[in-house]
């Protein structure tokens, strides 16, 4: 995943148990994070009020865990939480928004984006869409797909940002 998309660490989650651990779920998918950040979410989520023997057992294990055994107890917990997994296509679309909330906020620099697969993106919006399509498949062909300087491309792209981020929030789920 590209350096646009990666976070240092999952933030501490402020919500209710289930509502954190929906929201990882989804961060998950849209590979936000990783499976070596589940087991805090995990233990935050029970910190929260959220206990379930998988969670339990999820919690316990340590970031270096095999990848594998991480993804299935974090899909039990999940499961035994009652949260049902968002689709994947939405849980993109929420981290197409985060990651215009990042830009506009100043976290991450325009040419960042270029460092992911956001042009596929199944959007839905004219904000997601213009947003999207200002984005290249990589950086050394900024010129070249886009057509314009790469002041006049970051400030469009701000302006996308500061639109998408404006707009209606995205159907719940994550």
């Amino acid at each position: 995943m590209g350096a646009a998309a990666a976070t240092p660490e999952p933030d501490a989650p402020t919500r209710s148990g289930p509502t954190a651990l929906g929201e990882a779920a989804c961060r998950y998918l849209a590979n936000e994070i990783g499976p070596e950040d589940l087991p805090m979410i995990a233990a935050e989520a029970l910190a929260a009020g959220l206990d379930t023997p998988t969670l339990c057992e999820l919690a316990g294990l340590p970031r270096t865990a095999d990848p594998h055994d991480v993804r299935e107890a974090f899909r039990q917990a999940l499961a035994e939480s009652g949260i049902e997994p968002p689709d994947p296509a939405l849980a993109r679309r929420h981290a197409l928004s985060r990651l215009a909330a990042r830009l506009v906020d100043g976290e991450i620099a325009p040419t960042d984006l270029a460092t992911d697969d956001w042009w596929e993106t199944e959007v839905e919006t004219a904000e997601e869409r213009a947003f999207v399509l200002l984005i290249p498949q990589c950086d050394c062909c900024l010129d070249y797909t886009l057509g314009v300087d790469r002041r006049t491309w970051a400030a469009q792209l701000r302006t996308a940002a500061l639109a998408l981020t404006a707009s209606a929030p995205i159907r719940p789920g994550c």
